[in-house]
């Protein structure tokens, strides 16, 4: 399943820093892809690196088209929540996670005493990211970030990782020629970008080295550095299935509303299983309205967001941690018939036009489209669930 899941938009966490790093380095892109090579060579040498390390880090490297047409096939996110879940949550990969549970049970007590995250958050993005170390990629890194530097749709992403490859290079730990992983750079069994790894590798295993393709020890408790880098917070939930009343204001469910979790029990919202954490706050997601699946999400859950940005696999991967915890199966409800590929770009054109920012058009229920169907369900006289359905689009 990894095929799929190495196609995901932002490729891993988007850390602040990136952003933040001088213009100037993150500018150039396009043009004769050789001239590039030379550029990211001098720039190099800017950065304190000799001319010999330059040539023999970039020595190889070669344009990956193969690279730009995975970032550019998104498809398997135009599926709802529910599909989505099922297509990576299997009985089979369950149980084998509860079997790496057990087997690694040192290994996780360890990881939850340093850093806070409990297991079977790392044990859903091991099993989501590479079945587990399966199938880790293989798409050479460099020249894969090279190419997506190259190409000009996120050069601000991607620039600074060649320079953080380049920095693991001098370390040892990075080979321009063998390392491999996902299309976007992504390396790992936990698929973490160069520059995560030099902020938050941790040499688990003790052999003086990071090595997250061959190490699990490496590979997971560097994963649980870095969501504690992000901003996890121990001993707390991250999200919890719940039912909701027959009606209520619609309108407070998504992310840009939160409430303790207290005042949603008052307003007839009810777990399902275990209690709600009634002090954190939280907010109502209904990922297919008002009578499919219904979740409180907890702070936590926002972190998962700088791992990866698309909506349906952070709450996918969140679920999945709950089940390996031993939660049951989400209650499918009876959710409205969603809108088709096709229709979901006309309803984005159409909302577009409307003045909406619901991003690139491309058929995928993000979190720009969910804000602009929210909003116009309520102008409309609609239930305000966000949930796009035909009626909504028969009215615009």
């Amino acid at each position: 399943m990894r095929k799929s899941l190495s196609a995901v938009l932002a490729a891993a966490s988007l850390v602040a820093a990136f952003w933040a790093a001088p213009l100037a380095a993150q500018a150039g892109c396009g043009g004769a892809f050789d001239a590039f090579v030379r550029g990211l060579k001098q720039e190099a040498r800017s950065k304190g690196y000799s001319a010999q390390t330059a040539e023999r880090f970039f020595a190889s490297v070669q344009r990956d088209k193969k690279v730009l047409q995975a970032d550019r096939a998104q498809g398997v996110f135009q599926l709802d929540f529910t599909r989505f879940s099922n297509r990576l949550i299997s009985q089979g990969r369950l149980q084998t996670g509860q079997r790496n549970s057990t087997r690694y049970d040192n290994l996780f007590a360890r990881m939850e005493r340093e850093f806070g995250v409990s297991r079977g958050v790392l044990l859903a993005f091991w099993a989501f990211e590479t079945d587990f170390g399966a199938f880790q990629g293989n798409f050479n890194t460099l020249n894969a970030l090279v190419s997506l530097a190259h190409d000009c749709r996120r050069p601000a992403l991607f620039r600074p990782q060649i320079f953080a490859a380049l920095k693991l290079y001098t370390q040892g730990d990075f080979s321009p020629r063998q390392t491999t992983g996902a299309w976007a750079g992504e390396i790992g069994m936990v698929q973490m970008l160069p520059q995560d790894i030099l902020d938050n590798g941790v040499d688990g295993d003790g052999d003086g080295h990071v090595r997250l393709k061959t190490s699990a020890a490496d590979a997971l408790l560097s994963g649980a550095k870095m969501l504690r880098h992000l901003g996890w917070r121990a001993g707390e939930p991250w999200l919890q299935e719940v039912a909701v009343p027959e009606e209520m204001d619609w309108s407070k469910s998504g992310l840009r509303t939160q409430m303790k979790a207290s005042s949603w029990a008052k307003l007839g919202v009810t777990p399902r299983h275990g209690k709600l954490a009634g002090n954190l706050p939280a907010s109502l997601i209904l990922p297919q309205g008002r009578k499919g699946p219904a979740f409180l999400a907890y702070p936590n859950f926002r972190v998962y967001f700088e791992w990866n940005q698309s909506f349906t696999y952070v709450l996918a991967a969140a679920y999945f941690a709950n089940r390996l915890e031993g939660a049951p199966a989400f209650a499918p409800g009876n959710p409205e018939p969603g809108l088709t590929g096709a229709d979901m770009k006309a309803l984005q054109t159409k909302l577009a036009r409307k003045g909406y920012d619901v991003g690139k058009i491309d058929g995928i229920l993000g979190a720009g489209t969910r804000a602009a169907v929210q909003d116009m369900q309520q102008r409309l006289g609609l239930p305000a669930d966000a949930w796009p359905t035909r009626q909504l689009l028969n009215q615009l």
